[in-house]
């Protein structure tokens, strides 16, 4: 009897994967494009334009922003190829054809408190790709690279996309700690907000509970001095304070209610010390509440979106920044809640609870002395 193997299924499910790839590949050098072309919009006013001035030729769009004409129909006939933007008459000359931004895109790309704003991370992907030299250094000698070495679209782009979040929901996120949030109700309390960037977490902590004060810390001065601008123009410069400093060694023991990290443990070199600095922060009665990336709870692969998109910032930014400071842990993006219990008890702390908050991106913990 002759026996035949078939090895076709095999075949295919090689083709077919060989297939997806290279189709995936494919669109995401569209999207980069489509990306790079809304960092040039964004960067050079060409949105901000068309909202505040209403439907543009060419020619008024590069007056209104200061641009070449010839580049302003490129643009424009680019966004509007892609749906960005719409166009009243595709059957005019070039130089006549109208362009306008559709209802409900501002909300996306212009609108710095919106929660669909998305445009920041356009911003991301150019700073990252700026510093691809430094980062191909990195991974060949097992250095990091510096949060400054990134540069402000870098900076900037967390700042725009975490902003109109902390502005919506920090409330919602401290009210999961019914006994803290009533204490900061009360105007009695003080919160000191570690790692806090460029500031907009703690000035939105200070909006959301009038009368308390707001100590900010970060270990990057450039983020720092950005953070000082923001709280003087939103006139909160009187309860909210900036510090300059290595959270792990943060002065102070004893004097706030609330401690909070907003999407920064997995940055830290020692996450371990800056907890245990946090615990010897509280007051009688305080929590500490940790903010941090949505990620599975446990490896898989292939994974979600999500995984895939917590893992592109750790490959490009996040671990190399948290290698700057040897010896690190070197946690990466995808911190998963079984490493913060970890951390949090090697920090001393006798209860580690995760909060019911739903986010799309983030998950929330409550870590008790």
């Amino acid at each position: 009897m002759t026996v035949t193997i078939d090895d076709t299924s095999d075949q295919v499910t090689q083709d077919e994967r060989r297939d997806a790839l290279a189709g995936r590949l494919a669109g995401a050098v569209l999207a980069s494009l489509d990306l790079q072309a809304v960092y040039l919009g964004e960067r050079l006013g060409l949105y901000r334009a068309l909202e505040e001035g209403g439907p543009a030729t060419p020619l008024q769009l590069a007056e209104r922003a200061g641009i070449h004409p010839r580049y302003a129909r490129e643009w424009l006939e680019h966004q509007a190829v892609g749906s960005v933007l719409d166009v009243d008459d595709i059957a005019a000359a070039p130089d006549d054809r109208r362009y306008s931004l559709p209802a409900g895109h501002a909300a996306v790309l212009t609108d710095p408190e919106s929660l669909w704003l998305v445009s920041p991370l356009a911003r991301f992907v150019v700073g990252t790709a700026k510093t691809m030299p430094k980062l191909l250094d990195a991974y060949r000698t097992g250095h990091g690279v510096d949060w400054a070495d990134y540069g402000p679209d870098v900076v900037e782009a967390q700042e725009g996309i975490n902003r109109p979040q902390f502005h919506h929901r920090v409330g919602e996120w401290i009210a999961a700690l019914p006994d803290i949030a009533e204490r900061l109700r009360a105007g009695q309390g003080r919160v000191a907000d570690v790692a806090c960037g460029t500031g907009w977490s703690s000035i939105s902590i200070a909006r959301q509970f009038a009368g308390i004060e707001v100590d900010g810390i970060d270990i990057d001065e450039g983020s720092i001095a950005r953070a000082k601008a923001h709280a003087a123009e939103a006139g909160v410069d009187g309860r909210v304070s900036f510090l300059f400093a290595d959270a792990a060694a943060a002065q102070g023991a004893g004097r706030y209610d609330l401690v909070t990290i907003f999407e920064a443990l997995h940055d830290m070199a020692r996450p371990v010390d800056v907890l245990s600095s946090a615990r010897r922060l509280l007051a009688p009665g305080g929590a500490v509440l940790v903010g941090d990336e949505r990620v599975a709870e446990t490896f898989t692969a292939p994974g979600d979106e999500a995984e895939r998109l917590f893992y592109g910032y750790s490959v490009v930014a996040c671990l190399a920044n948290g290698l700057v400071d040897p010896p690190s842990v070197g946690t990466g993006t995808v911190i998963r809640p079984s490493a913060i219990e970890s951390m949090a008890l090697e920090a001393g702390f006798s209860r580690f609870t995760v909060l019911p908050t739903e986010h799309e991106a983030f998950r929330f913990y409550r870590l008790d002395p």
